[in-house]
């Protein structure tokens, strides 16, 4: 999504958030990532007014004193920065690509199923099963830190059955243009 975004030329506008629109971005993190409010409140305090940064392509960047924070395709999911995913590493559910598919992801391509279930590839137990749709953190064989985050195209439990095809639609990755982005 963010393989070439140049905050000079992409940004078309930026816009205070409405606190009706916050409360319904608040109320839909909360359901959808693995936080507790009170880690929502040191991530993003109440008194604190999130900057909705209108991206081209429909690419939507909510940023909090210029840093940011979450963005969003269209009305889809919203989704966490990966600079975010490393302050707070518990957020998302964690899966593990080999080391072979180390290379693609920091190029930016979809991660495939071959990928998790090969031998250096992890994905969370059946009681820890996250459906198709869900937000992941993917982290690499050997690696401390998430290096990309992206949406399940399979459920996790059909990723390993599954030996082709897509598991994980990437968002953002190690080193594309949002993460290195510090400040918009």
């Amino acid at each position: 999504m963010f393989k070439k975004f140049s905050p000079s030329s992409d940004i078309a506008g930026q816009t205070p958030v409405k606190s009706s629109v916050q409360r319904a971005i608040r109320a839909q993190l909360l359901g959808s990532l693995k936080i507790d409010a009170e880690t929502l409140e040191q991530i993003w305090p109440k008194k604190e007014n999130l900057v909705h940064v209108k991206c081209r392509e429909h690419m939507s960047i909510y940023t909090l004193n210029g840093v940011p924070l979450f963005f969003q395709h269209f009305d889809e999911q919203i989704i966490p920065t990966l600079r975010l995913i490393h302050s707070y590493p518990d957020m998302l559910p964690r899966v593990q690509v080999d080391r072979g598919a180390i290379r693609y992801l920091l190029a930016g391509a979809n991660m495939m199923c071959p990928g998790f279930t090969s031998a250096g590839g992890a994905l969370p137990s059946a009681e820890a099963a996250a459906p198709a749709g869900s937000l992941v953190a993917i982290h690499c064989e050997g690696k401390e830190h998430a290096a990309a985050v992206g949406i399940l195209k399979l459920s996790t439990e059909e990723i390993k059955t599954t030996t082709k095809g897509v598991a994980v639609e990437i968002a953002s990755y190690l080193g594309d243009d949002l993460y290195q982005v510090q400040k918009i």
